[in-house]
């Protein structure tokens, strides 16, 4: 199964070079990589050209400088990638963050996946970021959540909804793959294997703190609900030295709400959105009732429909 990546990248001479070595050494390449260089005032441009002289199915694309920088520039900058690729004949689509890396057999690993389930059409991995976290077991998205740092697409599955929306206040990747979900196609991250995520989600231009806090508006803004956001942020108080981060979690979605800020999503991915979140609940109330340890992790698809 042929398959094609885009990254688009913004000042990321630190940790581009790892991205490269990566998809570089896999042992089964994509008919092509663009990687578009969107505005990047550092070395990024340099040191992705000196490894498209080398490997002639890389292309570098250049945006010029813009003050635009929000997720919304993002899916632009994602688009004019995916120009350069239509044409190609490639079954799956992949949109790799520009800080990530991954062992040999990663991609081989996600295509095969594609091979032997006609249904699926976004698939992924959990990542590990600095200080121990390991989103199989610190995140409660579960296991039919595809994370953005990498996220392949069935081509028809992508084509279905409408590729990514342009939203400036982010959530780009989750709209995508619950959109998909929505629309019937089968969306999983498959545990067997790990991406490293080399900066910790939504700190590439503020702090940590100001990132969960972040996350917490974004919960609202994405149609999260607020029964779902307590739970969400109790269990990031319950791990030391999160507590303060629950607090952001919880504080950030609440802010959102006062100011009434307007949903990002439809009504129809909304109301999506929610049942999902209610059953999952249901499913952690039936692991507690019977003294049984909730695993993040497995509050996906497959566990869920026993629960209903």
């Amino acid at each position: 199964m042929r398959y094609v990546l885009i990254s688009a990248a913004h000042n990321e001479e630190s940790f581009i070079r790892s991205t490269l070595d990566s998809v570089c050494s896999q042992t089964l390449r994509p008919v092509r990589w663009i990687v578009v260089d969107d505005g990047s005032t550092d070395r990024t441009a340099q040191i992705v050209r000196a490894y498209s002289k080398r490997f002639g199915w890389i292309e570098l694309v250049r945006r010029p400088s813009h003050r635009e920088r929000n997720f919304a520039a993002k899916v632009h900058a994602f688009a004019e990638g995916l120009s350069r690729v239509l044409y190609l004949d490639y079954e799956v689509l992949g949109n790799l963050d520009a800080d990530v890396s991954f062992e040999p057999e990663y991609l081989d690993f996600l295509i095969r996946q594609f091979v032997a389930d006609a249904t699926l059409g976004v698939a992924g991995t959990p990542f590990l970021e600095e200080k121990d976290y390991d989103s199989a077991r610190h995140s409660f998205e579960g296991v039919n959540h595809v994370a953005g740092g990498v996220q392949l697409f069935r081509r028809k599955c992508f084509e279905d909804i409408g590729g990514y929306t342009p939203n400036r206040a982010g959530g780009i990747d989750w709209i995508a793959v619950t959109t998909a979900r929505m629309r019937g196609w089968k969306t999983q991250s498959f545990p067997e294997k790990r991406f490293i995520h080399h900066r910790r989600l939504g700190t590439a231009t503020r702090g940590t703190l100001a990132s969960i806090y972040a996350h917490g508006e974004k919960d609202y803004y994405l149609g999260g609900s607020a029964v779902w956001q307590l739970l969400r942020a109790a269990y990031r108080m319950q791990r030391s030295p999160m507590i303060v981060g629950g607090l952001a979690l919880a504080l950030g979605y609440a802010s959102s709400a006062l100011r009434r800020t307007p949903r990002a999503v439809s009504p129809e991915l909304m109301r999506f959105h929610r049942a999902e979140q209610w059953t999952k609940l249901r499913a952690i109330l039936y692991a507690l009732m019977r003294l049984r340890a909730v695993e993040p992790f497995s509050l996906g698809s497959s566990t869920l429909d026993q629960r209903r």
